[in-house]
């Protein structure tokens, strides 16, 4: 049976030749794109359409029609393409948009001509491109998805959410519509069992869906916007050197025939292992997300079903008399819990292989990447290079909240954080004393900041600590005994003048060099190194000059190796109002106690967001510390 697939679904395949087919109610242009790991195109040449149909492995049709056949053998395409992407275009001269004409069908299935997928496109509107499914490999095996992204600015725009620059987008979206036809006439011999016809799908698309940029932004901005959203770009990772890259990752272990293939630590692209397992992680951070939105998609579709059955029952006066109105609800209830089940067995099924792709890759962690209960942390040694990102915490979803996905940004950081050690707006944090939770908030960026140290050089990170009132002096112990501050907590409005006054002379005189092309030509007491501020307790010991520095550092401040860590109250600091709002807005909120807080970009759901704090009683952040204070001491 051939699973009918919903809005960011996924299947196996288990056959590597198949066909695909399109079925339109008006002439439409079918194109194919091979990707990289992060869903890029090489270029012009990865995008196969009627002016140049042959890719290796892909075979497009030719001209418009409203049925088209694509070839493709998985087998034969590139080892470095893990995307095979089934693009729609509708024709120069053809309707204005995809929401005026029925909705294109699309199946995919086995050379014999059995079925193995299905997909409707439902809820187009405005768009007039469209990425419908892709194939695409995922440890060892190939997988096909509904993807079902449009594009109300047509095929240029699609192209250039493909890797594609602007120019080159434009360029070859015009070449493909020149080089159309007439529309062609069908293929007369239609897959055996593949409808031609569209047909309404099972469920349409989640309403909060969202452009899947995190395998398409031409560049990776990892941040979180004043909506909470989470943009997880994939990285482009520019390559620093001429040397090769290094093998390829290691293929998923073979398994029991018919199941899934063993997942394996490293299972991506990347120039590095580091780099591997980053692209890894965030390919099940997306794969939860939609694996949970299609699951979601379908129980609505299911309880629409039957509410919209129901009331056609009940409308009918037929059903009013004897049982047959029983009848009809039973019958609407069991279609609806038939289908929940189906969707369900489909949930646990992706996810018992989430599972265990976090069973493998958790422990194979690096420890920029690690839990702070990672063995990874007793034999850890101070690096010779910077990370590529740094764990804040886990993200997890209601529907398994057992299984939960490393939180990893990008370094250097692009935008601060902001550490809330309020009670508003959190049901965990409201039935926390109030003590207790700033000691948890202090304790959260004492551990980051400890994180950050470990991690790079010794000599590359600065950590700078503003406690005006001296609060948070017990969670601050291990960093003012280790010695690895720049200096001591500063106190009091005096000590905050101060130590902003210094970083903002700072970030000023790092920005005259770079714009005069001399960032060797810094005064010598300034510290090249990245810096991190720790502010705790704000706005204590904050006057209004001192409120515009810290913006300005926060603004500023990242481009030239300054970041920014607030432990605050947003109610508390409301008094600024409008002066402090803007720099609310530009920091990363994090909790310190489990928050529901964040969404992905793809579907928006809401994520609960974990902090990760060393064990209790765990000298390991100590260790890590002593680690760093004796590289310094001794300079080796």
């Amino acid at each position: 049976m051939a699973a009918e697939l919903v809005r960011g679904q996924n299947h196996a395949l288990p056959e590597h030749k198949v066909r695909i087919t399109v079925s339109a109610g008006t002439p439409v242009l079918a194109l194919a794109s091979l990707g990289d790991e992060r869903g890029a195109v090489t270029g012009p040449e990865g995008i196969a359409h009627p002016g140049a149909r042959e890719l290796p492995g892909v075979e497009a049709p030719d001209g418009s029609a409203d049925r088209h056949r694509f070839a493709v053998d998985l087998d034969a395409v590139d080892p470095a393409v893990y995307q095979v992407g089934v693009l729609l275009s509708l024709p120069p001269g053809g309707p204005a948009r995809f929401g005026a004409v029925a909705a294109p069908h699309l199946a995919v299935a086995g050379v014999d001509g059995t079925v193995l997928a299905e997909y409707t496109l439902t809820g187009l509107d405005a768009e007039t491109a469209v990425v419908a499914l892709e194939l695409y490999r995922r440890q060892g095996a190939w997988k096909v998805r509904a993807v079902g992204q449009g594009y109300a600015d047509g095929l240029a725009a699609l192209f250039a959410d493909q890797g594609l620059t602007a120019p080159g987008a434009a360029e070859l979206a015009a070449r493909v519509h020149a080089c159309v036809a007439a529309p062609v006439a069908p293929d007369p011999v239609p897959v055996s069992g593949v409808p031609y016809a569209g047909t309404p799908g099972p469920a349409p698309e989640p309403s909060n869906a969202a452009e899947p940029t995190a395998a398409s932004a031409p560049e990776p901005a990892p941040a979180i916007g004043a909506d909470g959203t989470i943009n997880y770009a994939h990285p482009r990772r520019r390559r620093t050197s001429t040397e090769p890259p290094e093998p390829a990752p290691r293929a998923a272990q073979p398994s029991e025939p018919g199941q899934a293939p063993r997942p394996v630590a490293g299972d991506a692209g990347g120039w590095s292992m580091d780099e591997w397992l980053y692209n890894q992680v965030w390919g099940m951070f997306e794969d939860l997300a939609r694996t949970v939105a299609a699951y979601r998609s379908a129980v609505d579709f299911a309880d629409s079903r039957m509410d919209r059955e129901l009331d056609e029952a009940l409308s009918d006066p037929r059903h009013r008399i004897g049982g047959s109105g029983n009848a009809a609800r039973d019958t609407a209830r069991a279609r609806r819990d038939e289908l929940v089940a189906q969707a369900q067995a489909v949930l646990d099924r992706d996810l018992a292989q989430l599972a265990a792709e976090c069973e493998v890759v958790e422990p194979a962690l690096p420890a920029p990447y690690a839990r702070w209960d990672n063995p990874v942390w007793h034999d850890h040694h101070v690096p010779e290079e910077s990370p590529l990102a740094l764990r804040l915490g886990d993200l997890h979803l209601p529907e398994r909240p057992d299984l939960r996905i490393p939180m990893l940004v990008r370094l250097p950081l692009e935008r601060g954080l902001w550490i809330d050690n309020g009670r508003t707006g959190s049901e965990a944090a409201m039935a926390m004393d109030t003590d207790r939770l700033r000691r948890a908030a202090m304790d959260m960026a004492v551990a980051h900041a400890a994180r950050l140290l470990a991690v790079h050089p010794a000599d590359r990170f600065s950590v700078h600590v503003i406690d005006a009132a001296g609060a948070g002096a017990a969670s601050l112990a291990p960093l003012v005994r280790a010695g690895v501050l720049a200096g001591p907590p500063a106190a009091g409005a005096a000590g905050v003048s101060a130590t902003l006054e210094r970083l903002t002379r700072r970030v000023d005189l790092v920005q005259m060099a770079l714009r005069a092309g001399a960032p060797e030509d810094l005064p010598p007491d300034v510290d090249t190194a990245e810096q991190l501020l720790i502010v705790h307790d704000f706005p204590h010991g904050f006057d209004d000059r001192a409120v515009t520095r810290l913006r300005y550092l926060a603004d500023e401040g990242p481009a030239v190796g300054v970041h920014l860590l607030m432990v605050a109250d947003r109610d508390e600091a409301s008094a600024y109002g409008p002066l402090l709002d803007p720099l609310w807005r530009s920091l990363m909120r994090l909790s310190p106690v489990p928050d529901n807080h964040l969404a992905d970009p793809w579907v928006h759901h809401a994520w609960t967001f974990e902090p990760d704090l060393p064990p209790q009683g765990s000298r390991v952040l100590d260790q890590a510390l002593e680690r760093v204070a004796e590289l310094r001491r001794t300079g080796r």
